[in-house]
């Protein structure tokens, strides 16, 4: 066994790393980024070594500094965790040249897997199915645009370098293939630096069911299956393990063909296998082909983990420093079910995209297996995926650990950030999803429903106001004089959320330290406080509030609200622009800007596309009018908030 490996990576996959390694007895080296200095897996690890700036172009993926860190450090192996440098065979080339052990597949069997088509061809040949569609080499548009005419819409466009949805379009008509297959190429060059896609018909009803395998270079076992289908813009939300529905059949035919692809290439190391399976007759074992293979551990190993018993890691760990498989496949345990939720900072009415913000608190529950790599305090960074956390739970039923996952959800506190946590408790709420009934389409399906924001109940309010008055903790004994008069304080509120400028207003009139009246909207409440906590007319208040440095947020039953405290004194003179500019909803950089100064557009039109967080976003014109200026250009960085396009009114342009 090694007696210390460097990790490179970042983030709760460090995290998770480290955990094992230290648990084994083996020491770790973290490396980091100037924007990482102080983050969790550095903090964690018995050694750190920057090696550049924030954009991972300057850390993470500098391989060079990567393996000097590890020569210097006196580490024997590296762990490349997921993401930056996992699958890159010419790092794994370089590792190895170095003396070091690259903890994870050989370069050639990554070469097999890394391009889509090639894998494809490849595992036809080993007598794997495949999905109908166009692999080959020829990247003329006209010629891609026949081959879909000839796979049969509606078709995908994927990303042959690609992974987690960038690179990838849908297209239902020939008259939008084009402007797909640019958009596609672009977020593929930008993302893989390989602008090359494939074509594949797209499956009506599609499970994403994959399959966990391991091997050590001569033999290969699969560890059962996990379901990925309930995914939003080809990016995996909640998974599952085993599959709902899953059969001993389908499963014995899955697995065979999985451990068959692994060993078709000598696999060593975790791997994962892809399949997408046709849903719309139940799950039969002529309806799965092969979609790809990850050749690393994946975000969701840890329900794989928890239904077997077995840490992946340690796995990795064994088999890379020498040992054979751990295990036979008949004697693989499969134990109860369990489920894995990703939480992340998000902005989901806005649609999903990606957010920024300091993490002024942060609590999880007990009974969940937590997955991070922020701590209270720590902000969630521009530069990087903005994932918050994994909550893993496991249960001996599907039923049991649906529950569990619904109960995690709700008792997780987040202040600091928006996130896509009532999101996600909509989802384990879903009948469709607690029916098994799971396919990729649902959260599109369902989208309106499952993202529809809460009005916020009169008892949050009060628990705000409560806080905001300076009364969310027990007041300490007091002595001196009162007034005979009572007590009357006013409190104005602003649910983040609600339309600009709409207020709250709450009186509240104290009757003693622990009993408040409070007045709001024409109702009266009365709070009273009771072991620490607030009950409202005598029944237990719905949540706890606390203030943060961004304000008041209260979490509860009916989610996570948070209030901005507003002093009437203070007024902020500008109204806004009203529409008037088109502003960038987070940092990024600009792509393409199609207005010019003078151009008639319409509401919706398209303005401009902004890579932020590895993905493109399209800026439309919030309404009908005139281009008065274009404040950035093609290739800018700009900040949140930046403004990009300046409107105005026809009837301004013609005076």
């Amino acid at each position: 066994m090694f007696a210390k490996i460097l990790i490179a990576n970042r983030g709760e996959i460090a995290c998770r790393v480290i955990d094992t390694a230290r648990r084994m007895g083996v020491a770790t080296v973290a490396v980091h980024s100037t924007a990482d200095a102080a983050a969790r897996h550095v903090a964690m690890a018995d050694e750190a070594v920057a090696i550049g700036g924030p954009a991972p172009a300057d850390s993470y993926l500098r391989g060079d500094a990567i393996i000097a860190a590890a020569l210097a450090t006196g580490a024997e192996a590296i762990h490349p965790g997921y993401g930056f440098l996992s699958e890159n065979p010419d790092f794994v080339d370089a590792v190895t040249a170095a003396g070091l052990v690259f903890i994870g597949p050989s370069a050639a069997a990554i070469r097999a897997m890394g391009l889509k088509d090639a894998a494809k061809r490849l595992m036809a040949e080993a007598g794997v199915p495949v999905v109908p569609g166009y692999h080959g080499a020829n990247q003329d548009a006209e010629h891609l645009a026949g081959a879909a005419d000839a796979v049969g819409y509606p078709v995908l466009i994927k990303a042959v370098a690609g992974g987690g949805g960038k690179g990838m379009r849908r297209v239902d008509a020939p008259e939008h293939f084009a402007e797909a297959l640019a958009s596609a190429q672009r977020e593929a060059a930008g993302a893989f630096g390989n602008p090359a896609v494939l074509i594949e018909k797209y499956v009506e009803k599609p499970r994403h069911i994959e399959m966990q395998v391991f091997g050590d270079g001569t033999n290969a076992v699969h560890l059962y299956e996990r379901d990925c289908s309930l995914q939003r813009r080809h990016q995996k939300v909640i998974e599952e393990a085993p599959a709902p529905g899953m059969t001993a059949e389908m499963r014995a035919a899955m697995g065979e063909a999985a451990v068959r692809a692994a060993t078709a290439i000598g696999y060593s190391g975790a791997g994962t296998i892809e399949f997408i399976v046709d849903a719309s007759a139940g799950l039969r074992p002529d309806r799965f082909w092969f979609m790809e293979m990850n050749t690393r551990l994946q975000v969701e190993h840890p329900v794989t983990e928890a239904i077997t018993g077995i840490d992946l890691v340690e796995w990795q760990l064994r088999v890379a420093s020498g040992e054979p498989l751990p295990m036979r496949q008949q004697d693989i345990p499969l134990h109860g079910h369990a489920f894995e939720a990703r939480l992340y900072a998000e902005d989901v009415p806005a649609g999903f995209l990606p957010a920024t913000g300091t993490l002024g608190h942060l609590a999880f529950p007990a009974g969940a297996r937590i997955e991070t790599g922020v701590r209270p305090g720590d902000t969630i960074s521009p530069w990087y995926d903005p994932m918050i956390a994994k909550l893993i739970v496991h249960g001996p039923t599907r039923a049991v650990a649906l529950g569990q996952l619904s109960r995690a959800l709700a008792e997780t506190e987040v202040a600091g950030s928006v996130t896509n946590l009532a999101f996600l408790g909509a989802l384990a709420r879903h009948p469709g999803f607690a029916a098994g009934d799971v396919d990729t389409g649902l959260i599109a399906r369902d989208l309106a429903v499952l993202t529809e924001q809460p009005a916020c109940p009169p008892g949050v309010i009060v628990l705000a106001a409560l806080a905001a008055a300076g009364l969310d903790q027990p007041a300490a004994p007091q002595q001196g004089f009162t007034l005979w008069a009572p007590l009357r304080q006013q409190v104005r509120l602003q649910v983040a959320g609600q339309a600009a400028g709409e207020e709250i207003a709450a009186v509240l009139l104290p009757e003693g330290p622990d009993r408040v009246t409070v007045e709001l909207d024409g109702t009266t409440l009365h709070a009273e406080r009771r072991g620490g906590a607030w009950s409202l007319d005598g029944a237990k208040a719905p949540g706890t509030a606390r203030r943060t440095p961004q304000g008041i947020a209260v979490f509860g039953p009916a989610g996570t609200f948070t209030f901005t405290p507003l002093d009437p004194l203070a007024r902020l003179a500008a109204a806004g622009a009203g529409g008037n500019v088109v502003l960038s909803p987070m940092p990024g950089l600009v792509k393409a800007v199609f207005a010019v100064p003078g151009q008639a557009v319409a509401a919706g039109e398209r303005l401009a596309i902004l890579e932020a967080m590895k993905m493109e976003h399209t800026l439309t014109a919030a309404r009908d009018g005139i281009v008065a200026e274009v404040l950035a250009a093609a290739g800018d960085q700009v900040e949140a908030g930046a403004a990009l396009v300046r409107l105005e009114d026809q009837v301004e342009a013609a005076a």
